[in-house]
């Protein structure tokens, strides 16, 4: 398997949460709304998801990252698994203009309030299907935070696609590394459907035959 990078936690740890106050703010009816994927999740109350998925620009950085690691250029082809509002390769796309770069998401409003200059390069799709493209035919394919909202018997699809369409490969989702993690993980998810400790994604990665990097972010 590849390698443990540390390229999307130092964002995650900017944000403040109050894990307590989202798990007893009726938290089934929010986790109801949330698991649509459309407005309210990304735009409406901060107890539904996002709380205003507004972009200011911090997907640059990680953007740069992606394509010093794995040598991208503009001949190279990009997968943005679950892309959501496609941020990260809206940045990438500004920085290589002639790459080939496609997202895929089950949100029509996270595909319909991506940026401009990406739009066109989304559609509608699952992650736990089939992939329409052949084997390695993209140099690079990321998925964010998107495996965690699948069950364990649409990982092994989704997974196992990523493995096949990429030469190159990175997935992160959310984890934990003891109880306290576990309880504000299961506190503050409302998306989450496969609550798995590291070792535990690990086995599974390997299970399915991933090859890619990965990344785990955490609820201290």
């Amino acid at each position: 398997m590849g390698n443990l990078l540390n390229i999307i936690t130092p964002l995650h740890k900017r944000t403040a949460r109050d894990y307590v106050a989202r798990m007893v703010d009726d938290k089934v009816a929010c986790m109801n709304t949330a698991k649509e994927y459309e407005y309210d999740y990304w735009d409406g109350d901060r107890r539904f998801g996002y709380g205003g998925y507004s972009y200011d620009g911090r997907w640059k950085g990680v953007a740069e990252q992606f394509i010093e690691r794995y040598g991208l250029t503009n001949e190279s082809r990009i997968l943005d698994v679950g892309c959501g509002k496609a941020h990260i390769i809206y940045e990438i796309k500004q920085l290589l203009p002639d790459a080939e770069i496609v997202g895929f998401d089950i949100s029509r409003h996270g595909i319909g309030d991506a940026p401009e200059g990406i739009r066109d390069n989304l559609f509608l799709y699952q992650a736990q299907d089939q992939y329409p493209w052949g084997d390695d035919y993209f140099d690079l394919v990321i998925s964010l935070g998107c495996l965690h909202n699948l069950r364990v018997f649409e990982l092994q699809t989704a997974v196992s696609e990523i493995e096949r369409v990429g030469k190159q490969k990175y997935i992160m989702l959310e984890s934990y590394r003891n109880e306290q993690e576990l309880f504000n993980l299961q506190c503050w998810a409302l998306t989450c459907e496969s609550f798995f400790e590291t070792s535990e994604w690990i086995w599974l990665y390997r299970h399915f035959g991933y090859t890619g990097d990965h990344e785990f972010i955490y609820f201290e």
